[in-house]
């Protein structure tokens, strides 16, 4: 039992660790062959952990076999389009100027029911809205909507906001970011100034603070913290 318990925890591991190397990707954004790469992978470390019979090393050199195939596929795709065609597929234009393209539907085998639901999920119910709707090569579709139905841009006011940056998060479930502060030249007596201005005397009672790029901080407390002062105040 003890064994099994851990080839099981080594095979979990060596997954997370090859599916980790292979990028940062959700299942829905990966091209066909990491697809497939990712469910061999799965499946390969799921028989050495079943069967205590089959040797740990048979789970182990396929998976880094695969993860090196990927990493090679990976640099190919980077150099050449047509090995990107081939593997990747090409993104199809599905609504062009308006219309709907049927002939490419129709290669695709993508139905009129399933475009008109993913239009709606993108916020455009109405055909006419769509300039073009472009299927990717991971399956999502892009919706470029017609000028008159875009969002309103700040440059349409004649407006120029300023640059609003990342903010950086200084405290994070109570626990000082040094390196936010140094990025920021702030230091550690600089926070606990304006954590008082906030009525907060630990950063352990903060839950999360950041600093904005305009250099305003933003403080959320603890619950238990905001509990505490209204029991006070009351």
């Amino acid at each position: 039992m003890l064994i099994l318990f851990g080839r099981t925890v080594i095979l979990y591991l060596v997954a997370v660790v090859v599916i980790r190397l292979m990028g940062k990707r959700q299942i829905g954004q990966l091209q066909p062959f990491e697809l497939v790469i990712t469910i061999i992978i799965a499946e390969l470390v799921v028989i050495p952990m079943q069967d205590k019979d089959v040797p740990l090393i048979e789970g182990l050199v396929p998976a880094f076999t695969l993860l090196f195939l990927q990493y090679l596929l990976s640099l190919i795709l980077m150099k050449s389009e047509g090995a990107r065609a081939v593997l990747s597929g090409m993104p199809s234009v599905l609504v062009h100027k308006g219309s709907i393209v049927e002939q490419e539907l129709r290669r695709l085998r993508y139905n009129l029911s399933d475009l008109l639901e993913q239009l709606r999920v993108k916020g455009y119910p109405d055909l006419s809205d769509v300039e073009f709707a472009v299927l990717e090569t991971n399956g999502e579709l892009s919706v470029i909507p017609k000028s008159e139905k875009r969002p309103l841009q700040p440059r349409d006011l004649q407006l120029s906001p300023g640059y609003e940056g990342l903010p950086l998060p200084v405290i994070v479930d109570g626990k000082v970011k040094v390196e936010s502060l140094k990025k920021a030249r702030r230091d550690l007596k600089w926070l606990e100034t304006e954590m008082q201005k906030h009525g907060l005397y630990r950063p352990q009672d903060v839950l999360y603070a950041s600093l904005g790029a305009d250099g305003s901080l933003f403080v959320q407390p603890r619950a238990a913290v905001n509990l505490q002062s209204r029991a006070g105040s009351g």
